[in-house]
């Protein structure tokens, strides 16, 4: 058998368990209202949560950092590739999201991906357990994978079964990791509880708040700012291309966390750095983010997530009951899954179909996720088309 024909005999497997992934083509910029395969549509797909990523004063402050500081960086930032912009960056995350932990310091990412693995791997390795949330981002499954550490799962948010996980282990050191608001779920970690366990066992907290950034907590500063969490185990990781509308990640400790991560996290020191004009146009959104349009947008966001909540509870299908913008419905069987996503797509309404191994066989589902670029108008055309959906269900 010829190489090739392995591999479409493994496209053929998946295309007939309806697994297999398509892109669609968008022509115009990301938002709540946008042309996809030349069609106009309602866009449920995107995390750009604020509806931020085609804000003007963002285009500017991109055009303005190319204009100051060139479109590439050239370079790894060790070799040559950190500019001012990433430097400026760097300081405002540390005062936007420092408030945690005693002499915060952040590191830039040219994407969320890379730095999960960068401070999984660098804080965890040969002699080291990893306690991961079972429902955790690939990204952080994957770090625990290449740090080689030993790896131990608990079920996912229960805070007692990691408690007795903790204590049986012998481990000299520890690392509890876990998303923030649960990408496919919308469920939002016991992060109090997990603080207390860190401290008690002397464990590291790694929390990936990628889709907490920007929407959760006093000035959009995120779930361990929402529950006035500090402590000096936490690490904290956030990205930039939901909320933020931009690019790229960072992640914030205390300052000896940061310089540990500089000497010896290998996906920061092997690749080159973010575009600077991507730096500069996030502290432009952090600025954003931060004052009152941050705060309306916020406000309308919360709107939408209890209109959408009530909504979703009146369809034959399950909801999971989420406060974030992340509103999943669950359908079971990935053929219908698929098929209910088309014919929303049919009314004009692009809500994504989310199959395994993304989430467990069984619990495919639909994916709504809400802006502050939506309206209630857009609300009301998805509640239409979900009625309609259903009474042939």
């Amino acid at each position: 058998m010829m190489l090739l024909d392995t591999l479409r005999e493994g496209l053929a497997d998946l295309d007939a368990r309806g697994l297999t992934r398509r892109r669609r083509v968008a022509d115009t910029p990301c938002a709540a209202r946008m042309t996809v395969g030349g069609r106009p549509i309602v866009g449920f797909a995107s995390n750009d949560y604020l509806g931020l990523a085609a804000h003007p004063l963002l285009a500017d402050a991109v055009a303005e950092g190319a204009r100051r500081y060139g479109s590439g960086s050239g370079g790894s930032h060790l070799l040559g590739g950190h500019s001012r912009a990433h430097a400026v960056l760097e300081e405002t995350l540390a005062t936007f999201a420092g408030s945690f932990v005693d002499a915060p310091r952040a590191l830039t990412f040219s994407t969320g991906y890379m730095s999960n693995l960068a401070a999984v791997t660098a804080l965890a390795g040969r002699g080291t357990t990893l306690f991961s949330d079972a429902l955790n981002h690939a990204s952080l499954i994957d770090g625990a994978r290449l740090s080689r550490a030993q790896v131990q799962i608990y079920p996912h948010g229960d805070t007692e079964a990691l408690a007795a996980m903790l204590e049986a282990s012998d481990t000299p050191v520890k690392a509890i990791v876990t998303d923030a608001v649960f990408s496919m779920d919308g469920s939002l970690a016991p992060l109090a509880r997990l603080v207390e366990l860190a401290e008690r066992h002397g464990a590291w907290l790694l929390v990936d708040d990628a889709h907490g950034f920007g929407v959760l907590g006093p000035q959009g500063r995120g779930e361990v700012a929402q529950a006035a969490l500090r402590s000096p185990n936490l690490v904290y990781l956030c990205t930039f291309g939901k909320a933020v509308g931009v690019a790229g990640a960072a992640v914030i400790a205390h300052e000896t966390v940061i310089e540990w991560l500089l000497q010896r996290a290998r996906p920061y020191i092997f690749t080159t750095a973010a575009s600077p004009a991507e730096a500069h146009a996030v502290c432009a959104s952090l600025a954003l983010i931060a004052g009152e349009e941050g705060d309306a947008r916020r406000r309308h966001l919360d709107a939408l997530i209890e209109r959408t909540r009530a909504i979703l509870r009146s369809t034959p299908w399950r909801p999971i009951d989420s406060p974030t913008a992340v509103q999943p419905l669950i359908i079971g069987g990935n053929e219908e899954t698929l098929a209910l996503a088309a014919r929303l797509d049919a009314d004009g309404l692009w809500v994504p179909a989310i199959r395994p191994p993304t989430v467990p066989a069984g619990t495919s589902r639909l994916r709504i996720s809400l802006s502050a670029g939506h309206g209630f108008d857009d609300l009301d055309r998805l509640q239409a088309a979900l009625v309609r959906c259903g009474a042939s269900a």
